[in-house]
C-alpha cells in the first residue's frame, strides 16, 4: 500500500496499551503519549503509518466510513453501536464487566428480582435493552451521558447499566453488581472493504500486532463483521 496506513486509536485508558502494542507490530506511535502533545493525527516514527486520537466511541466510525483501516477499540463499544466493522483481534487489555447494578441496600440481588417497567439509567441504553428483553422483563430505559451512578442514588432509576473494573466506584457509592451482561476487552477492528483489497500489508500488522500479545488473528475470509 503506497499511502499511510491509518490507525484508529481511543483516547484515555486503552491508549497506552494500544501503543505499546504496536510498537512490538513494528509501527511506534510513541509520540502520541507525550504530555506536550496536541496533535489529533500523528505519524508513526517510520513514516509508514498515522494514528488518528480519537474518543472510544468514535473509533469504530472512523473505521466503518474508512478513514482508518484498523482501530482499537473496547468491546462494549461495538456491541452498543454495532457499526459494521470487521473483529479481528481481542488484545486482552482493558478488560472490564458489563454490569446491572443496585444500591447496597436494596433488596434486587438478580436482575429478575427487578419490579416489572422500573427505571434502569445507562450509557449503553442498547445492549440494556437487549438483555433486558432476553430476561422478558419490559424496562424503562434512561440515557445519561455521565455519571450513571447518580441514578439510583437519588432514586432517579432503581438499577443502572454500566462498565465496571475495579469496583470501586459502586463501592464508594453504594453500590453493588447484581449480574454481568458481558466481558469486555480491546479489540483489533478494521475496515472490510481495505481488508479485502489488502496487498498483505495490512494482515503483516494484523498478525504483528496479534504475535506480541499471543493472541491468533482471525483468517481473512473470516473476518466477523459487527453490525447492526
Amino acid at each position: 500500500m503506497c499511502a499511510p496506513i491509518t490507525v484508529a486509536l481511543a483516547k484515555g485508558a486503552l491508549l497506552q496499551d494500544a501503543v505499546r502494542r504496536f510498537t512490538a507490530a513494528g509501527l511506534d506511535f510513541a509520540a502520541v503519549l507525550e504530555p506536550g502533545n496536541r496533535q489529533l493525527m500523528v505519524p508513526s516514527a517510520c513514516g509508514r503509518a498515522r494514528a488518528l486520537l480519537v474518543r472510544n466511541a468514535d473509533v469504530p466510525v472512523y473505521v466503518a466510513y474508512g478513514q482508518a483501516q484498523i482501530g482499537v477499540v473496547g468491546y462494549d463499544v461495538l456491541r452498543e453501536h454495532q457499526l459494521p466493522v470487521a473483529h479481528l483481534v481481542d488484545l486482552g487489555f482493558g478488560g472490564c464487566r458489563m454490569s446491572v447494578a443496585v444500591k447496597a441496600s436494596s433488596p434486587y440481588r438478580r436482575a429478575v428480582d427487578l419490579p416489572a417497567h422500573c427505571r434502569i439509567a445507562s450509557k449503553f441504553t442498547r445492549c440494556a435493552e437487549e438483555f433486558f428483553a432476553a430476561l422478558d422483563l419490559p424496562v424503562e430505559l434512561i440515557h445519561l451521558a455521565g455519571s450513571v451512578e447518580l441514578g439510583p442514588i437519588t432514586g432517579m432509576s432503581e438499577a443502572i447499566v454500566d462498565l465496571v473494573a475495579s469496583g470501586r466506584t459502586l463501592q464508594e457509592n453504594g453500590l453493588i453488581a447484581i449480574e454481568d451482561l458481558f466481558h469486555s476487552t480491546a479489540r483489533l477492528v478494521g475496515h472490510p472493504l481495505a481488508l479485502r483489497l489488502d496487498d498483505g500489508t495490512l494482515q503483516a500488522i494484523v498478525d504483528r500486532v496479534a504475535a506480541s500479545g499471543g493472541a491468533a488473528p482471525r483468517a481473512g475470509a473470516e473476518h466477523a463483521v459487527l453490525s447492526a
